[in-house]
């Protein structure tokens, strides 16, 4: 979804709450797989004045009109990622060292998990996969400040 589409949206979710639009909700957006601190800390930089409260109001109303999606990977933390479209799943790779969480859609998998539905008499509706282990950068001695890669890979 576009990101003026989105801003509409919600934007439309405020007025039907009874809530206005101000700078520092604009400023709040669930991008990257971003718990509510580190987002609070990224928003910070932008506008000083935000608080934590606000960013954690405005990430629950985001998840509540369908344009954020609550994550749990193990490290703990909830983080939270944009919702794009139903079409558009895509799954997640872990570094178990630096924290990076890669996106990534394979139809070759998701044919294969289908069949495996099949097999044992399911029809699959929905899943989520995790797959955790260590990125290029760590093994290789190259770490970096974990941060989500953004898009989805195809592979």
């Amino acid at each position: 979804m576009p990101v003026r589409a989105r801003m509409r949206r919600f934007e439309q979710a405020l007025r039907e709450r009874g809530l206005k639009s101000t700078s520092q909700r604009d400023d709040i957006g669930a991008a990257g797989h971003l718990s509510i601190e580190e987002l609070h800390t990224a928003v910070k930089k932008v506008n000083p004045r935000v608080g934590y409260a606000t960013v954690y109001r405005t990430l629950k109303l985001l998840k509540e009109v369908g344009l954020a999606a609550e994550r749990h990977f193990d490290d703990g933390q909830a983080r939270f990622e944009p919702v794009e479209a139903e079409s558009q799943h895509h799954d997640h790779i872990i570094c178990e060292r630096c924290g990076k969480i890669v996106e990534f859609a394979s139809q070759e998998l998701e044919r294969l998990q289908d069949r495996i539905g099949r097999f044992l008499g399911f029809v699959v509706g929905r899943h989520r996969m995790e797959l955790y282990g260590i990125c290029a950068e760590c093994r290789e001695g190259r770490r970096r400040p974990a941060r989500p890669e953004h898009g989805v890979h195809r592979v």
